[in-house]
């Protein structure tokens, strides 16, 4: 092989090995990257360490509240009432006539509306009426028939005109006792030929009592049933004289119903109680917006003045990691906030650092929110 040849294959061979180091250097070099990236991004996605992520309709179904923070919770006085219906938003159901029981067409906790029946009562008295009024209704249609002919006859010349207007009394006569058979038969309860009398619901509402069984009996004004119309409800309250005195009427308060639903009220009548050696006040107020039913047991929170510290419900309070921590509700969830907490009493606690007041923070079920966080410290662990 001569020199020239010679010289072309070294120079190959040195080029070849020049060109697999360089893609093997290029190789290394980039492959550390994508898993650098990747890395990177794991990250990113973790969730802060103080936050739960919760839609809407997880908290809910998680049992979670959300509550508002209380503003000068030292100025505030708590009270405790239940809810009743409003005066105009209840009905008391008596027999309009008596009679035995033969059908209950409603049972307590059924909604029904205005004129909706609730028993069937089968009444002699109810036939007896009815009877009247059919009879009273021929006799002033015989009488308006009378009065026709002896008018004709009148004009005719063959009557005189005592006649007619005697028959002209007789028919207003007739006339006046079918109206008065027919009101009584209203009063009956609008009982059919064979006396069965529907007891019908004044209103709408909810039936929170029936003093009826199909077999009995009742008598005529003798108590039916209760009906309760919801959305008209008032909340009552006893407070002592000395905190009644820092109240007036037309004054805003704050209700939370027993599964911790908030609602705003207006104080609508003070007064004190029968039992004047007591000193003890009742409170009515009328809340503007959500629903509670007559009967559930509530709480009422009145700002008196301002000052003191923000108070929460004391289970919106945990501690997480050594220290006290309420959840602020996110657009995303809640955050873990740190708050110092001051005197406790009567289910609420006083957040003196960590909240100013106003803030909406997980009151009733706030406990489930940090499980689920000290889920996630756990896997941060692992």
């Amino acid at each position: 092989m001569s020199a020239d040849k010679k010289s072309l294959l070294i120079a190959a061979s040195i080029a070849v090995a020049l060109g697999a180091g360089f893609g093997l250097a290029k190789l290394t070099d980039h492959s550390p990257a994508p898993k650098a990236e990747a890395e990177e991004g794991e990250e990113k996605s973790e969730p802060a360490g103080d936050a739960v992520k919760l839609t809407p309709q997880q908290t809910s179904a998680a049992g979670v509240s959300v509550v508002t923070v209380s503003r000068g919770g030292a100025g505030d006085l708590r009270l405790t009432g239940r809810v009743e219906a409003s005066p105009s938003g209840r009905a008391a159901v008596a027999a309009p006539v008596s009679g035995a029981v033969i059908r209950l067409l409603a049972t307590p906790g059924s909604n029904v509306g205005a004129g909706a029946g609730l028993v069937v009562i089968r009444s002699a008295d109810g036939a007896a009426v009815r009877a009247e009024s059919v009879a009273a209704a021929a006799e002033a249609e015989a009488a308006r028939t009378s009065l026709a002919r002896e008018e004709r006859l009148f004009k005719s010349g063959v009557t005189a005109r005592q006649d007619w207007e005697a028959a002209q009394a007789v028919a207003a006569r007739a006339n006046a006792e079918a109206v008065a058979a027919r009101a009584k038969v209203a009063a009956a309860g609008a009982p059919g030929a064979s006396g069965e009398t529907v007891v019908r619901s004044p209103i709408a509402g909810v039936v929170t009592l029936l003093q009826a069984a199909p077999g009995g009996f009742v008598s005529q004004g003798g108590p039916i049933a209760e009906v309760a119309n919801t959305s008209q409800v008032e909340v009552v309250m006893n407070a002592p004289a000395e905190v009644a005195a820092k109240l007036r009427v037309g004054a805003p308060l704050l209700v939370i119903g027993p599964d911790g639903s908030e609602s705003n009220a207006t104080i609508i009548g003070i007064a004190p109680l029968a039992q004047g050696e007591t000193g003890a006040t009742m409170i009515r107020a009328r809340p503007s917006s959500g629903r509670f039913l007559p009967g559930a047991a509530v709480s009422a929170s009145i700002a008196t003045g301002g000052g003191g510290y923000p108070t929460v419900p004391a289970e919106a309070v945990q501690t997480v990691g050594g220290k006290s921590v309420v959840f602020v509700a996110v657009p995303d969830g809640f955050h873990a906030q740190p708050v110092t907490v001051g005197r406790s009493g009567a289910g609420y606690t006083e957040i003196v650092e960590g909240l100013k007041g106003g803030e909406r923070i997980a009151g009733r079920g706030a406990f489930v929110l940090k499980a689920e966080l000290s889920k996630g410290d756990a896997k941060d662990e692992d």
